[in-house]
């Protein structure tokens, strides 16, 4: 298995087996920590894991391969990525999370953090990669197993620095939990702000991650927000790394909007570093229009957060993320964080007085954006300049027709054997109908 945009990932115990994880960790050991016989120089990983059925297996087997390259294993139990990230960060320790994401419970995947909890590059993963190919049996000294279960209190804390000391008290709010890693410490955090919260689909059973809820089915918390009367709600994905959130009338405000609100929260407040933000090609137009009406300007990567957090380290930025809800606050933390981001969304819902839907409204409008994908027989991790060279007259005639009003964008997927097709286009018919021809295209070519 290779890295994909966001870790390794595959079909549980088939593709991604007990002894890869064991083998991938005492790679990521040697590659991200060295090796040595001194308790006093050893360094040690954090690692955690989300609610499927599979994640106990490769966690263990994860711990083992650290360990038997002599790295101090600390296990953090179910927790949400970006908990992760902060635990690695605040023990300079290096990251694991055994994840995969907002994919369905089968696939399970694992996110490794550099020493300090920052993504590792291209570069680095590529490192670890070689080193799968070349280890011998280990030697030396094996590292501590411990447990470290239930500790979200440092976590818990950190986000809510995020409000300096401000409350959410009056907000009655609806989290989705997707039945995954955040299922216990979402709850937490949004109560101790004072928030009034009703928790949905916070009952994990090892299969049901993802299933019919959480981020990518915003319908679900859209229901239950109307069922309850409630002011706002917010989805998390498997990991609780992204959020989507809900206005009191059940429409959808993704991670455009999100980021959009944030930019002018903090460019009003002086918080915007450079007065700047960093987003992803799959960012809708709209996002881009009223940037330059405000006055802020955009940069704009390859999809994938670790784009987005190379590009906001590299111009020294403050606010990144993407349409699918990954929300990067640089100041605050070195990953897209669903949970920190729910609690800046609400903070800005809360100070301004005017409920999010106006907020949303008010911060872009979005072109009709359609995404199509279209199935491959199979994931190739270099596949888009075979893609941009066998679709290349299709996507310059789709181009000449949206003109100045419109965009193409056609691209594989990181984590699965998809081909992704979007279009935006003034009026949705045009754009679902350039998107259908697309979408034909990429079957005649790869199907």
């Amino acid at each position: 298995m290779k890295f994909g945009t966001d870790g390794v990932r595959g079909v549980a115990n088939s593709e991604l087996t007990a002894e890869f994880a064991l083998r991938l960790g005492r790679a990521a050991a040697i590659v991200l920590v060295g090796a040595s016989d001194r308790v006093s120089e050893r360094r040690s990983v954090v690692i955690g894991g989300d609610t499927r059925e599979s994640t106990p297996m490769l966690d263990a087997a994860l711990a083992a391969g650290f360990a038997a390259e002599g790295v101090d294993v600390v296990r953090l139990g179910v927790v949400p990525t970006p908990m992760v990230a902060f635990e690695a960060q605040r023990r300079d320790a290096v990251g694991a999370m055994v994840s995969a994401s907002h994919n369905p419970f089968a696939d399970n995947g694992i996110k490794l953090f550099a020493a300090g909890g920052v993504k590792l590059t291209d570069e680095v993963e590529q490192r670890i990669e070689s080193q799968l190919e070349v280890l011998m049996p280990p030697t030396g000294t094996p590292g501590t197993i411990s447990p470290n279960v239930g500790a979200h209190g440092p976590y818990i804390d950190h986000v809510l620095g995020a409000l300096d000391g401000r409350r959410l008290d009056g907000l009655k709010v609806v989290i989705d939990a997707a039945n995954g890693a955040a299922h216990v410490v979402a709850a937490e955090a949004l109560t101790a702000a004072g928030a009034d919260v009703i928790l949905v689909a916070a009952e994990p059973d090892g299969r049901n991650i993802n299933a019919g809820c959480g981020a990518t089915v915003p319908s679900f918390v859209a229901e239950a927000v109307r069922a309850h009367g409630a002011d706002v709600g917010v989805a998390l994905d498997g990991d609780a790394d992204r959020l989507i959130a809900v206005d009191h009338t059940g429409t959808v405000v993704d991670g455009d909007h999100v980021i959009a609100i944030a930019a002018a929260d903090l460019r009003q407040r002086g918080e915007l570093r450079n007065d700047t933000v960093v987003v992803t090609v799959m960012t809708n137009l709209g996002f881009r229009l009223a940037m330059r009406t405000a006055g802020i300007e955009v940069v704009e990567t390859a999809v994938g957060d670790r784009y987005v957090l190379e590009a906001l380290a590299a111009g020294g930025h403050s606010l990144g993320g993407e349409q699918s809800g990954h929300v990067i606050f640089a100041d605050h933390a070195t990953t897209g964080d669903g949970l920190l981001t729910a609690l800046v969304l609400l903070d800005a819902v809360k100070r301004s007085g005017r409920p999010l839907a106006e907020l949303a409204a008010a911060s872009m409008t979005s072109l009709p954006q359609v995404l199509v994908n279209v199935r491959v027989p199979a994931r190739v991790p270099d596949f888009g300049h075979e893609v941009a060279a066998r679709l290349a007259s299709e996507i310059a005639e789709a181009e000449r027709k949206l003109g100045d009003d419109g965009r193409v964008l056609v691209r594989p997927s990181g984590t699965e054997p998809l081909i992704r097709v979007m279009v935006e286009a003034p009026t949705a018919e045009l754009a679902q109908a350039t998107a259908d021809e697309l979408a034909a295209a990429v079957h005649r070519h790869f199907g």
